[in-house]
């Protein structure tokens, strides 16, 4: 009995360390707050960010990822946004419409209803800093309000979601 009970602590044990390892270094389970991210994002769905792409460089951070990041106003609270231009590009809005390097943006993801039509002056993103914006522009506190976000705030990808059941699966 004494053996089995062994075994069963070093397997519960081994089971905690690779949980934590993966938790704290690869995929964080993460709960949606708010409605800047509607249709894509719903409030309270609960995501995995992958926190390993970005850490160690293995991926660049690209047009059209949603990403996690320490909100610049307050590093306490995380924010998630999609992200829009990266370092040099020039972006502007004009009265809803993103322009891209001098080309409107298609945004298949922000539905004609959650549009609106506040303006952003065209703006080059500098170095290691990326414009971010809310599928529910007509909701969302984003680049728009408080600029760029610095690179070393962002620290996540949302890649999947795990609630509720019926929206389970891979964010594009």
């Amino acid at each position: 009995m004494w053996r089995q009970l062994a075994h069963w602590l070093r397997d519960l044990t081994l089971s905690v360390v690779i949980a934590l390892i993966v938790i704290l270094f690869l995929y964080q389970p993460v709960k949606v707050e708010g409605t800047s991210m509607m249709p894509s994002l719903e409030d309270q769905e609960r995501i995995f960010i992958n926190k390993f792409v970005y850490r160690l460089g293995i991926g660049a951070i690209e047009r059209g990822d949603t990403v996690v990041f320490w909100y610049p106003s307050d590093p306490t609270k995380s924010y998630i946004k999609r992200v829009v231009a990266i370092p040099g590009d020039l972006v502007e809005v004009r009265a809803g419409q993103v322009i891209l390097n001098g080309r409107e943006l298609e945004e298949p993801y922000v539905p004609e209803e959650f549009r609106d039509t506040a303006s952003y002056p065209a703006t080059r993103v500098p170095k290691d800093h990326y414009f971010v914006l809310g599928d529910h522009r007509s909701s969302s506190n984003d680049s728009r309000n408080w600029g760029p976000v610095p690179r070393e705030a962002i620290y996540g990808k949302a890649v999947f979601v795990y609630w509720p059941l019926d929206k389970m699966g891979v964010l594009n």
